[in-house]
């Protein structure tokens, strides 16, 4: 009872459905019905009236669906990439069902705090999402979440300015019009020297391989995005720049996520275009950019008091027909290979581009705890080249300096 209640002074934001917070885990009512009282977090667009209260009528149709329980919903506020903070530091204190990005994973597993899916839970996660989806969520061969969407980054164009055959190529394209590109950002940059060959940890979650972003494959890498920066139909992307370009016109291209489809679409209507990444020629060879890629899932807290009915609620968030309503509310692209099939969503352009991106042009996105030591050096880097302190004549060095911190732990 201590847990519960502390959970619920603790609650960030909550929010209460239903009457009464009175029962301790197990206990009937008077009819014989369980009563039982599950926090649930989520970001807090799922949550707004704007996009239709997803998480609350996803709850209320899951309690209809489960007469036999007395379900009380509290909902809180935390996205994927806060709830693991929170969770980690005290479970106690945190929501049953949260969502949570998998790059966060090994934290949650390291703090005791998430639990395993096994059984028919883990039979229908299994049975409804690709492979490279469910080795974003696997650890020992055991499962830790069950996806909702993916999560990566692909590219968003003009199509009055780029045919479906320039947008295959980035030189191509800068070429014909302006490509933005968040050269300072770490979850980007990656990309290039991805593309050229250089690897994280095996590309395999294999901390003992390291960090390969070294040798000359690394600096072609360094010496090519320096004459992209230099190229004036290459815009650096910066603080929501590429967006207010496509707006004015400056610019024609621009990489990211679902997350901005509804603002691009909102500026270039009908002449938007969406595609997974596109190659580019590095000594007149042709190389694939290679973004992260991820997926976001719903989690149960291992302290949770209702592991039977949380762990069914968190399945059923990450089912068909949540994720159905999850993108017609708020336009998530789903994973479900079931709901995959349907005709409207199967040729929907901007899921097609997320999966195919997810499939085709891009690398899971290493969870090892070592992956901490990648994002500053080559942020640095990134940022060097853009105010010029990266040249051809120290790319070599420099490119160097960026693997070797890229391997050490910032104490050595």
């Amino acid at each position: 009872m201590v847990g519960s209640l502390k959970r619920f002074l603790t609650g960030i934001m909550a929010l209460t459905l239903g009457v009464g917070l009175t029962a301790c885990a197990g206990s009937k009512s008077s009819s014989g019905v369980e009563k039982v009282r599950l926090m649930v977090w989520s970001p807090s667009e799922d949550q707004s009236k704007d996009s239709g209260e997803w998480l609350q009528t996803m709850c209320k149709n899951f309690a209809n669906e489960h007469p036999e329980w007395d379900i009380t919903f509290v909902y809180g506020v935390a996205d994927e990439a806060t709830a693991k903070d929170q969770v980690s530091q005290d479970p106690d204190a945190s929501a049953d069902v949260f969502m949570y990005a998998n790059d966060h994973l090994t934290n949650l597993i390291d703090a005791k705090a998430i639990v395993k899916f096994g059984g028919k839970y883990k039979e229908e996660i299994e049975s409804t999402n690709s492979k490279e989806l469910l080795d974003s969520l696997t650890v020992d061969n055991e499962i830790y979440g069950v996806p909702f969407t993916t999560n990566t980054w692909y590219m968003f164009y003009d199509k009055s300015v780029f045919s479906d055959d320039d947008v295959k190529n980035l030189d191509t394209m800068l070429n014909k019009g302006t490509v933005s590109f968040p050269l300072g950002n770490s979850w980007y940059l990656p990309a290039f020297y991805l593309g050229n060959g250089c690897t994280l940890f095996g590309n395999e979650n294999d901390e003992s391989k390291g960090v390969d972003f070294g040798g000359d494959k690394a600096v072609d890498v360094t010496n090519y995005v320096i004459d992209l920066a230099a190229n004036p139909n290459f815009k650096i992307d910066a603080d929501g720049s590429a967006l207010a370009g496509l707006r004015d016109g400056s610019v024609s291209a621009m990489f990211t996520g679902s997350w901005d489809a509804n603002s691009i679409k909102e500026a270039l209507g009908d002449r938007m275009g969406v595609t997974s990444l596109p190659k580019f020629t590095i000594n007149g060879e042709e190389k694939q950019m290679l973004a992260y890629a991820g997926s976001k899932a719903i989690g149960v807290n291992s302290h949770s008091e209702h592991m039977e009915q949380a762990v069914a609620l968190a399945v059923y968030l990450g089912g068909m027909e949540a994720q159905k309503a999850h993108y017609e509310m708020r336009n998530v692209i789903p994973c479900n290979t079931e709901l995959l099939k349907d005709p409207e969503i199967a040729s929907d352009a901007l899921v097609l581009a997320q999966n195919n991106t997810f499939n085709n042009t891009s690398i899971l996105q290493p969870f090892v705890s070592a992956m901490s030591n990648c994002w500053v050096p080559v942020e640095n880097m990134g940022k060097g080249i853009r105010n010029k302190s990266v040249t051809h004549d120290n790319a070599k060095d420099q490119t160097e300096a960026m693997n070797a911190a890229m391997n050490s732990n910032g104490i050595n």
